[in-house]
């Protein structure tokens, strides 16, 4: 996969999208409005790739979004698209809150089951040691996740204490697993990221579906 960040908001949309199917919201339990309800918007959606030329897009999305230019909301949040190399499709997505050092992701219906997971987390922990300049970066799953927590042990993530219950966005409360991945080399700040050098943190966050 390659990742970058969101340029245009429907580059979010088609992520929310991936993440908005049943199995993928029994993880992430994301907020009601990062969630794609309309069906058929949402499977035309995950089928979408970046730069839209001649691609068939779903008759019930606004054009303006076509052009119209992602801006990130004010915080520290840093957020990252999955685009599959094979296909150009949407592939998924990754986030890194970067005073927290808690990471998370999921993966789009047709990328989960080909070991993409590693990839998406081994970006999660190259987005915070190389260019957040974070030492550490967290992220936990449910106990039955067992994809979540494949994926995150073939990325590095080796298990941690933390706390036994977590609280979902959509207000589920779960039990939880955590895991971290620690810098093996210095870290580095990029500076385009406008961030402030952050301090080592101690936070975590639940990990994704894959």
């Amino acid at each position: 996969m390659v990742f970058y960040t969101p340029v245009t908001q429907l580059d979010v949309l088609a992520v929310l999208a991936g993440a908005s199917d049943p199995e993928a919201q029994r993880w992430l339990g994301s907020h009601a409005d990062d969630v794609v309800t309309d069906d058929r918007l949402r499977r035309a959606l995950i089928d979408l790739g970046p730069g839209v030329e001649g691609a068939r897009v779903p008759a019930q999305l606004p054009r303006h979004l076509l052009l119209e230019s992602f801006q990130p909301s004010a915080g520290r949040v840093e957020l990252l698209i999955a685009v599959r190399l094979d296909d150009g499709r949407y592939a998924g997505s990754l986030n890194l809150i970067t005073n927290t050092g808690e990471t998370g992701g999921w993966l789009a219906p047709h990328a989960r089951g080909l070991g993409l997971g590693v990839e998406l987390f081994e970006a999660a922990a190259m987005l915070a040691h190389d260019h957040t300049g974070l030492q550490t970066v967290r992220a936990g799953h449910e106990p039955e996740n067992t994809a979540s927590a494949r994926a995150l042990s073939g990325a590095g993530f080796v298990p941690t204490e933390g706390p036994p219950r977590h609280t979902l966005a959509d207000g589920r409360e779960i039990e939880a697993r955590w895991l971290h991945h620690i810098a093996l080399k210095p870290t580095a700040h990029c500076r385009g990221s406008g961030l402030p050098r952050p301090r080592d943190p101690a936070g975590m966050a639940t990990g994704g579906t894959l």
